[in-house]
């Protein structure tokens, strides 16, 4: 393995790029679809954005997900087919054209001619597909590019006439004029869903009129209201509610006569409390059911013609918590205004309905007063034209939210259009069953939101009348009586004769169709209107292969597809079209599984603004971070969870700091520590075979196995389950746990000091659980796990040539349970230990004699004095650790009710419940423990719903200050905290190696630097320090590598990195001196020289000149003798490392010294 900088001087961005880099050379993504192909198909469906707009931080959050995955369901074993699509047609690409050209009418269009108008989409709709590129490779993602779909591709359109040709045959579609939401500034209907986007607080005008019944004896007129008046020339109908109760009132002053809802009278201008006040005289009541029928006179005479309009109709939706409990329908213009005319026979479905307002929002020449003029605008006049015929009844303005268009930012209207439908109604009961088949995270998206929605699902709107888009494949002869639907292109030509290469409309619109009644009938001609860009991406799950014409075999075995993954806002859109379009072709769902995340919000909690700048590009983040710190940053929020996040970028921080630099330093430690080996003289280091690992004696090399079985197995578990935000915590846990427990604890292991084969099996077990981390991983964080793997791959014998060809790891490892939960409760002991210290003023460096673990579990007891009674004597600098399994010993046991837990469900037993929880005896606590539940009042509390309070009893005559304790749960810690003159030593040894410690990092040495560390007493009496760390050697010598020398065996050209004076520490003084090792040549050569000192002062000489690590690689070569012939004047010696030669001071003092 090569060697690694420090976690501050890794730039993971820089590495990052690094790694895309090697993946474009050995083509890695590619590489790993061959090594899946002939596997089973795992069909992920990718929703198509819209290419004309820049990736923002949905894209990439729904990417994300979608790479994590289909990447682990590759490491899985399966064949991972991913290509990325693009959604070409409809308003977003129209609205460009239109504003980019000036185009504001649909003649316009026409003059310009559709195939240059379609020209200009098809031109722009690639505009962004390199950015695009460029930003979702950057993030990690894997998805083909090259082999992506397009709904403007001639295969992916003829796949789309299937669809709707079998819908067609289905008896599922139909023509019929529907009220939508209609902008003016894309003259197009949108979809309800589209509508929904953008509300804005407006003020509007809000007025009464009267409309006089025709023939009623007191010339009574009924009043309705609206904050529409340029709908009132339309009027065909009022509506009222058969079960509401209505007066008749006649106003005092002006004498005029109004029929409003009872509960409404107080809106009627100078209404007063009732119709028994001053100004209104209550004439009499009636039932709205009275009501229905009567015939009125119409504000406007646009549309006398009509023998069934101009009446009195009935409705529930008609209420009276706002108007006047009256409404006046124009059906051209609401959509309960036209049902409800339909219902009643004021207009008949089946007829075309005559709509007084053009496709850019002006009235027509119907509406003669008002004719070409904006609607909107002519909203004053029209309220004029209502005061003068003296029908006005009142006249004010109301601020509420209206729709507006989410790409003009006009408002909408809402207009009927003459729309080709799908009978979603008629299929609405197996929607429902459909929807029960799928799984959804989080679920009750699911069961809610998206259950409701299809409950309440209307039949589907899917033309529209415009011109970029896939055109409808209906051809209807002039009399309206012959129609033929067309599937492929082959019917086309074979009926038409005509051959075709494009489906677009400037290029199929001149195509007609003979009649099959004969010549006489003339031709069918197609209809002019194009589908709804979302039945396109709805047709996508068959249209990508371009089914039924290719790929039957692949769709036929693997439909419905495995997985899907968008935002919240798909539910009304991509996942709905999705669904109803499968339902209503096989009877199935299109997916299987499905990921729903939330809206990734700006920090202050409102949408992301590209005007506002109130949130960071993602490629500065990524540039800053990098991107697999963004990803996990993504999904371990609560935006996976279909919730909003509010993105920080220093949240993006939080996962390097947190996540990924910990992480690093563990890595790190590995790689400097196998290094080690080799400077050290040792074979270079190689991984043992896990099984042998698995073997391993040491408790926390079973533990750390273990714990990786555990990592590996809960995130398969959580994989499976589609639960992604599971993932990050316990990896988060896991790596806090490697480093804090594992590596922290195995220090003298891993750095050589238990021994060399103790060593290399600590490293060869931190190599297993970081590789295999790196593989389990691999989904989550792509890049770091690559970089990690390609170094830790250098020395294993046939590795793969990426971390994402590996499989992912397999859970047939052993699971030491026990020991897990030992460690885990080993670490509250620690921590439990600690905060006694810190509460006490006893820093960790001071030594104390002893301390009692309290459990009832012996198991615990054993491991926590045994096995793991060294990690915590060491950690804790304690002498001795002592077990005791009486609860009561130590402390007495209180029970406490958890409010937080209990309060909700208990209700109004929560008081009873807490009185005799709180007078529980110390048995019954004791057995409710060890039972894990106990019934009170008739409620059965379990371990969750009771907090067992551990309280402390210290014995007699013993202060606060010289004993005290700590619990958690079931754990209790007593610590003797009285000074102990037998500890002093210890404690002196442990300030005198940190201050070492302390002085290389100083000097900026690495842990694998070979130095000699000397000390020199500054006291007066120096024999004290000399004596201590003399006591201490076997400690230090441990703590340190090496032994701690005198100042006086320095030999006079030792060369010194660093030194420092300390004084104070522990009433001492002393300097501390790191230097770089000195060859010792020993008096035992002087033999070998035939005395001649001068030529035993020669050898001396050249070895202190050699380099350290070549004289040590040659003393290893010769197993420990070299030959020494480069002197002209003396002969040739043989020297015998550790007796003629010592690689340091250090050696030579311990082989002298014992």
């Amino acid at each position: 393995m090569e060697d690694v900088c420090e976690g501050k001087e890794f730039s993971f961005p820089k590495e990052e790029e690094k790694v895309l880099e090697l993946w474009e050379s050995i083509d890695a993504f590619k590489t790993q679809l061959r090594r899946t192909e002939g596997n089973p198909e795992y069909i992920f469906y990718d929703g198509p954005p819209f290419a004309t707009g820049l990736p923002h931080y949905g894209h990439i959050l729904a990417g994300t997900i979608k790479d994590i995955v289909t990447r682990f369901q590759s490491m899985c074993g399966r064949h991972v087919t991913r290509r990325f699509g693009w959604d070409c047609h409809g308003l977003p690409v129209e609205y460009e054209i239109d504003t980019t050209h000036g185009i504001r009418s649909r003649q316009q269009v026409l003059d310009m001619g559709i195939g240059a108008y379609n020209g200009l989409c098809r031109a722009i709709v690639t505009t962004y597909v390199a950015e695009w590129e460029r930003v979702i490779t950057r993030t990690g993602r894997w998805i083909d590019f090259k082999d992506d779909y397009k709904t403007m591709d001639l295969k992916f359109m003829e796949s789309v006439w299937w669809v709707f040709a079998q819908l067609f045959e289905k008896g599922l579609v139909y023509r019929s004029f529907k009220v939508m939401p209609y902008s003016t500034g894309l003259k197009t209907p949108l979809s309800n869903f589209e509508a929904g986007q953008n509300y804005k607080d407006v003020s509007d005008p809000a007025i009464m009129m009267s409309f006089p019944v025709d023939g009623d004896r007191d010339n009574a007129a009924l009043v309705a209201w609206t904050t529409t008046p340029w709908t009132l020339p339309s009027n065909l109908a009022l509506c009222v509610n058969a079960n509401l109760v209505y007066v008749k009132v006649r106003d005092k002053v002006s004498g005029a006569t109004y029929i409003v809802a009872e509960t409404r009278f107080s809106q009627l201008p100078r209404a007063g409390t009732g119709p028994d006040g001053k100004s209104y005289e209550l004439l009499e009541k009636m039932p709205g059911a009275s009501l229905v029928g009567l015939k009125y006179i119409p504000l406007f005479d646009y549309f006398l013609e009509s023998t069934t309009a101009f009446r009195v109709i009935s409705d529930n939706y008609v209420t009276d918590d706002s108007g006047t409990g009256i409404v006046h329908c124009a059906p051209a213009f609401g959509e309960d205004d036209y049902r409800v005319c339909v219902a009643s026979g004021i207009i008949r479905k089946d007829n075309d309905l005559i709509v007084a307002v053009d496709a850019e929002g002006c009235f027509t020449e119907k509406i003669v007063d008002f004719h070409g003029r904006f609607v909107k605008d002519a909203d004053k006049d029209i309220i004029n034209a209502i005061r003068v015929k003296g029908r006005l009844v009142s006249a004010g303005s109301i601020t509420h939210s209206y729709p507006f268009c989410w790409r003009s930012e006009t408002p909408l209207l809402y207009r009927a259009v003459p729309s080709w439908f799908v009978a979603v109604e008629k299929i609405k009961d197996q929607l429902l069953e459909c929807n029960k088949q799928t799984y959804w995270v989080p679920d009750y998206v699911k069961e809610k939101r998206f259950h409701n929605w299809l409950e309440n699902a209307r039949d589907w709107a899917v033309s529209r009348s415009r011109f970029w888009g896939t055109p409808l494949p209906l051809w209807i002869s002039e009399d309206g009586e012959e129609i033929v639907v067309i599937e492929s292109i082959e019917k086309l030509e074979k009926l038409s004769g005509v051959k075709v290469t494009d489906l677009h409309r400037h290029n199929i619109d001149h195509i007609t169709i003979p009649s099959n009644r004969g010549p006489e009938y003339g031709v069918l001609r197609r209809v002019e209107d194009v589908f709804d860009c979302w039945f396109e991406s709805g047709s996508m799950p068959y249209a990508y292969l371009h089914y039924p014409f290719e790929n039957v075999e692949l769709f036929q075995k693997n439909f419905p597809g495995h997985f899907v993954a968008e935002g919240l806002d798909q539910t009304r859109g991509w996942f709905y079209t999705l669904m109803v379009l499968s339902t209503a072709l096989f009877g199935k769902p299109a997916f299987r599984n499905l990921i729903c995340n939330g809206l990734v919000l700006a920090e202050d909690g409102k949408k992301m603004s590209k005007r506002l700048k109130n949130y960071p590009s993602p490629m500065e983040v990524i540039g800053d971070y990098g991107a697999d710190a963004l990803r996990l940053y993504l999904i371990n929020s609560p935006v996976v969870r279909a919730e909003s996040l509010r993105f920080k970028k220093a949240g993006v921080y939080g996962v390097v700091k947190d996540v990924f630099l910990p992480w690093y330093n563990a890595y790190r430690f590995l790689v400097q520590n196998a290094k080690r080996l080799e400077v050290e003289g040792f074979a270079p280091f190689s991984p043992i075979d896990h099984a042998i690992l698995q073997k391993s004696s040491n408790v926390l090399d079973q533990w750390i196995n273990s714990a990786t079985e555990s990592l590996v197995s809960f995130v398969r578990q959580e994989m499976d389950a589609y639960r992604l935000y599971t993932v990050v915590p316990y990896l988060l846990k896991y790596i806090d746990n490697l480093t804090n427990i594992y590596v922290r604890f195995n220090r003298r292991r891993l750095k050589g000091r238990t021994g060399e084969d103790d060593c290399r099996m600590s490293l060869s077990t931190l190599y297993h659980v970081l590789l295999t981390t790196c593989i389990t991983m691999a989904p989550f964080t792509p890049f770091f796990t690559e970089v990690l793997y390609q170094n830790l791959r250098k020395v294993s014998v046939g590795s793969l040539e990426s971390v994402h060809y590996c499989s992912f790891p397999s859970t047939g490892g052993k699971r030491e349970e026990r020991i897990e939960q030992s460690v885990s409760r080993m670490m509250t002991v620690i921590d439990l230990a600690r905060n006694i210290r810190e509460r006490h003023n006893k820093p960790l460096k001071t030594p104390l004699k002893e301390m009692v673990v309290v459990h009832p579990d012996n198991g615990f007891l054993e491991d926590i004095t045994g096995k793991l009674g060294e990690y915590v004597m060491e950690e804790i600098n304690i002498k001795s650790v002592l077990p005791c399994n009486d609860p009561l010993k130590y402390a007495s046991l209180r029970a406490e009710p958890d409010f937080s837990v209990l309060g909700k469900r208990l209700g109004k037993d929560m008081g009873i419940v807490a009185k005799k929880v709180k007078s529980m005896s110390q048995d019954d606590i004791l057995a409710f423990e060890k039972s894990g539940e106990v019934s009170i009042s008739g409620h059965c509390l379990k371990l969750t719903d009771i907090k067992v309070v551990r309280e402390f009893k210290r014995p007699a005559n013993v202060k606060d200050k010289e004993i005290d304790a700590a619990g958690d749960g079931d754990v209790l810690v007593i610590l003797d905290l009285r000074p102990d003159e037998s500890l002093f030593e210890a404690g002196v040894a442990r300030e005198v190696v940190n201050r070492v410690q302390k002085l290389r990092k100083k000097a900026g040495l690495e842990p694998t630097d070979l130095v000699e560390v000397y000390y020199k007493s500054l006291d007066s009496d120096k024999n004290v320090l000399e004596s201590i760390l003399h006591s201490q050697d076997q400690y230090i010598r441990a703590a340190l590598g090496s032994p701690l020398l005198q100042q006086t065996l320095a030999p006079p050209d030792a060369v010194v990195f660093c030194q420092e004076e300390f004084h104070g520490v522990c009433g001492m003084a002393f300097l501390i001196s790191i230097a770089k090792p000195t060859v010792v040549v020993s008096d035992a050569v002087i033999p070998l020289c035939s005395g001649n000192k001068k030529h035993a002062e020669a050898l001396q000489t050249y070895l202190s000149s050699r380099d350290l690590s070549n004289l040590k690689l040659e003393f290893q070569v010769g197993n420990g003798k070299i030959k020494i012939d480069c002197f002209e004047d003396y002969p040739l010696v043989d020297l015998e490392l550790g007796r003629h030669v010592f690689l340091s001071v250090g050696d030579h003092y311990l082989a002298t010294a014992h």
